[in-house]
């Protein structure tokens, strides 16, 4: 792995990276992360009955728009042209979560990894704006990438928990 810190210069200044003589190329990126709530909160969720309205499908939209805009919300991130951005939800009745996952995919000349879990932030935080009326101990754990594919560095997985 390289020590080097890419978003410094020499005299310890924040910079953009360029990244303009590097070469396109499939990039990938795949985050994930929980979302843990009570379980009378699942089963509103999973019941419709939540009063914002369908909890899944708004959080699935949040995270895409998310990806789109990470050069908006992450300072030194490249605004990008994504070619794909899936934001899956699964529910789980035990612990009650939803484990939520983004895939991004790019050919480009950087990677996608902050948009990736940029999706996933999104769509988890979109998850406890829609139900923080009902429970206020919703927590949302373990976001992290699961890996990446593409680029100088090649391609990483997150070793299983």
């Amino acid at each position: 792995m390289d020590n080097k810190l890419t978003h410094l210069d020499e005299h310890g200044c924040c910079r953009m990276v360029d990244v303009g003589e590097k070469p396109v190329t499939l990039r990938e990126a795949v985050a994930a992360g929980i979302v843990n709530m009570a379980p009378e909160t699942l089963r509103l969720i999973q019941k419709g009955g939540i009063a914002k309205g369908d909890v899944l499908a708004v959080a699935r939209l949040a995270g895409i728009m998310a990806a789109k805009k990470t050069s908006s919300l992450i300072p030194l991130c490249h605004p990008l042209n994504i070619n794909f951005v899936t934001v899956d939800i699964e529910v789980k009745q035990i612990p009650p979560q939803i484990e939520i996952r983004s895939t991004v995919r790019i050919n480009g000349r950087t990677g996608v990894e902050m948009e990736a879990l940029v999706a996933v932030s999104t769509a988890a935080l979109t998850i406890y704006d829609m139900c923080k009326s009902v429970d206020r101990r919703i927590s949302i754990t373990n976001i992290h990438l699961l890996e990446k594919r593409g680029g100088k560095s090649g391609e990483f997985k997150a070793l299983p928990k």
